[in-house]
């Protein structure tokens, strides 16, 4: 699969090597709204051909799919404009900036026939499947509430999307789309929310959440620009619970782990090796796995988003739609 990369973020270089280095995988082309940027960046990853303007890369022949790596508020425009010129889709987190917009999206790769997907590494690590299966496989009993906490304390370069609110700025839609979708990922579906949040520079600085969910399942979320480094999770059964320290990105020269606890309090860690953007990347371009799963995860995220912005303007707890949640 060739792919194509729509702009040239801080983000653009550590997903140009993983796809480079992922076998079946080919970057022909990278696009910036400027020519000297976008030839510049081409040199610079090893790109055969750099583009002035997105369009142009959504009409290049040798381009089979496009890896959007733009602010939030350009994703679904140019997502929606790469499933219409046939382009499968891989976009950076968040999908959109609101869930009538990820629709829109996920409605115009159905009609376009292609693949899409958001680029959520955690998900596809291995350790995901390994501590997903104890979740569901009675070890923790029954499961009764999730706690995560995502936070970098202001992570910023200059002129950073993530300080312009009209770019789909702020903690909640950068960090909450890791702190959100972790409960979402193992209780399913929310009922509702409660949010509260503190603003900086007219974005969301840091937000505290409660979620609530079938079989009373409850959840307690939080994320922001103005804490120490924290990516860490704990789901709790009656029986047990599994504790992961660095779910987002393992730690720097340690190994991706998680811990499992039983009631009296024995641990027990679990090691893995695994590239978690990598094996996403091969997910994505393999025909014959089904991205559904992950995709019905993106959509939830963004509508339980939604709903906590909902509950940050109105101070009360906001139900979510089951109906359209479904759709």
């Amino acid at each position: 699969m060739r792919f194509g990369i729509l702009g040239t973020g801080r983000i653009t270089r550590r997903l140009v090597a993983d796809l480079q280095s992922t076998p079946g995988v080919q970057v022909t082309a990278i696009a910036s709204r400027d020519a000297e940027r976008a030839a510049w960046y081409a040199q610079q990853y090893g790109v055969a051909t750099g583009l002035c303007g997105y369009q142009a890369l959504l009409d290049a022949a040798d381009v089979d799919a496009v890896y959007i790596a733009l602010p939030p508020s350009l994703h679904a425009q140019w997502a929606i404009a790469a499933a219409a010129a046939g382009k499968h889709l891989l976009c950076e987190k968040p999908l959109a900036t609101n869930h009538a917009d990820a629709l829109a999206i996920a409605e115009a790769c159905r009609a376009g026939g292609v693949r899409w997907l958001d680029a959520t590494g955690w998900l596809h690590h291995r350790r995901t499947a390994a501590f997903s299966e104890r979740a569901h496989d009675g070890e923790l009993g029954k499961l009764r509430h999730i706690s995560t906490a995502v936070s970098f304390f202001e992570p910023f370069q200059s002129g950073d999307h993530r300080l312009v609110a009209s770019l789909g700025g702020g903690c909640l839609l950068d960090l909450g789309w890791y702190a959100v979708g972790l409960p979402i990922w193992f209780a399913g579906q929310p009922q509702a929310v409660m949010a509260s949040g503190i603003y900086q520079q007219d974005v969301l600085y840091r937000v505290t959440a409660m979620l609530w969910f079938d079989h009373d399942v409850t959840a307690t979320v939080s994320c922001g620009y103005d804490t120490t480094t924290r990516k860490w999770f704990e789901v709790a059964g009656d029986s047990g619970s599994i504790v992961c320290d660095d779910f987002t990105r393992s730690w720097a020269e340690r190994k991706p782990r998680f811990w499992t606890h039983d009631r009296t309090g024995s641990a027990q860690a679990h090691e893995f090796e695994d590239h978690q953007e990598q094996h996403m990347i091969q997910s994505f371009v393999d025909k014959s796995i089904d991205l559904s799963p992950w995709q019905r995860q993106a959509l939830l995220t963004q509508q339980t988003l939604d709903a906590m912005l909902r509950s940050i303007a109105s101070g009360q707890r906001e139900t979510l739609d089951v109906k359209e949640l479904s759709s």
